[in-house]
């Protein structure tokens, strides 16, 4: 049983999860890989050193929204920002500098978000992913979503690269793959809500990653050719615009009743 004081530390800190989620989700994956990009290769820090860089947002991002007692869109989204841009650099080191290749690393990623998965579940008895209700939730959420974006790096290379489909054609794969996944929320009410949040949420990483990858790779690699520091810029500056506009419309939510 937890306490309604317990509760009231972190319930309310995440959003509704709504359409105006999903799209400023993708936007978040789509500016981590152009970030991520900029900052290991425009900028020459190479992914070890850009790796370390964005995981320092990402502990000065997490500190401030676990700190905080209610949601803010902006600390919320930082954080989701984050774990793309760490899952972009971290995944590419791997893949490249370490050596395990897209297929391995992939694996390896995958069986880390199930392992997190069930560990969550094991020790809370559920895998939330609204009404989060104590402080040790917060911390598998965010672990969860740090692992699952990395694997979506991972995955999202593999797709565009190694199968040899190219970024729009692995673009296509994952958005027809979360076509699925919400076909499977509206008709098959049998399977639960937070795996097939899960599902989603996993998903649209690799298709930001590709769209990302489209926009700013060559042509010769079939991207655009769009520079990734300007190309970030334009992203977050819409995806800034989308958390005004959702925030406007979304009220505060209390704590579901203490059992």
């Amino acid at each position: 049983m937890i306490s309604s004081d317990a509760r009231s530390d972190v319930v309310g800190k995440v959003p509704q999860v709504t359409l105006a989620f999903w799209a400023i989700k993708l936007l978040a994956t789509t500016v981590g890989e152009t970030g991520g990009d900029a900052l290991s290769m425009t900028l020459g820090l190479g992914y070890g050193i850009a790796s370390l860089v964005y995981v320092a947002f990402f502990g000065i991002a997490l500190a401030t929204q676990i700190g905080s007692k209610r949601y803010h869109p902006l600390a919320y989204w930082a954080v989701v920002v984050a774990t793309t841009t760490v899952g972009t650099t971290a995944s590419d080191y791997l893949d490249r500098t370490v050596g395990l290749g897209y297929i391995r690393s992939s694996i390896l990623l995958f069986c880390g978000v199930l392992a997190v998965l069930l560990l969550w579940r094991r020790v809370e008895g559920r895998i939330a992913f609204q009404h989060i209700a104590t402080r040790r939730e917060e911390a598998f959420y965010w672990v969860t979503i740090l692992v699952s974006n990395t694997l979506g790096t991972a995955l999202g290379d593999f797709v565009a690269t190694t199968t040899g489909l190219g970024f729009e054609g692995g673009a296509l794969v994952f958005a027809g793959l979360l076509a699925l996944v919400a076909a499977a929320y509206v008709r098959l009410k049998t399977i639960p809500a937070s795996v097939l949040f899960w599902a989603a949420y996993v998903l649209t990483r690799p298709l930001g990653a590709t769209l990302g990858d489209t926009l700013t790779k060559p042509h010769a690699e079939g991207g655009l050719a769009l520079g990734r520091i300007s190309s970030s810029l334009m992203i977050a500056g819409l995806m800034v615009l989308g958390i005004v506009l959702a925030s406007r419309k979304q009220l505060p939510r209390k704590a579901p009743a203490a059992s």
